[in-house]
């Protein structure tokens, strides 16, 4: 008598913290670009949003709470690259977290923008308030 087994979905990749925030980002990013509604049974088609759309609100999500800790706090997590976030979507597609459209693609997601660029040399801390009487 022969069982066919189920694969047993792999195990993560990256630090489950990583998810999380990814999933805070698309929520942050749905918000910022008006396609986000508390109250959806059904995703809808006007809520999805892009890779490089995500990427986007994951920039600036992350320099809004690491500031300039992101590089690090990424590399924790195990992602290097735009590359890595793009895998990260797409394993939660694969898990059902998260949607695709046709579409879609993890190429999306592939060198849209350099870590080193975005989170160190072009970061800037405002010190408005720190000089206001």
């Amino acid at each position: 008598m022969s069982q066919t087994k189920k694969a047993a979905p792999s195990a993560p990749k990256y630090h489950p913290a990583a998810y999380e925030f990814v999933d805070h980002a698309l929520h942050f990013t749905q918000k910022k670009l008006g396609k986000h509604s508390e109250v959806r049974q059904e995703p809808q088609e006007d809520s999805h949003i892009s890779g490089p759309q995500l990427l986007d609100g994951i920039r600036e999500l992350a320099l809004k709470e690491f500031g300039m800790m992101t590089i690090p706090v990424f590399r924790h997590w195990g992602v290097n690259s735009t590359d890595d976030f793009g895998g990260i979507v797409f394993d939660m597609i694969e898990r059902g977290r998260m949607r695709k459209t046709d579409h879609d693609k993890l190429s999306d997601f592939f060198g849209v923008y350099d870590f080193e660029e975005v989170f160190d040399k072009a970061y800037q801390i405002d010190t408005t308030s720190a000089f206001r009487r």
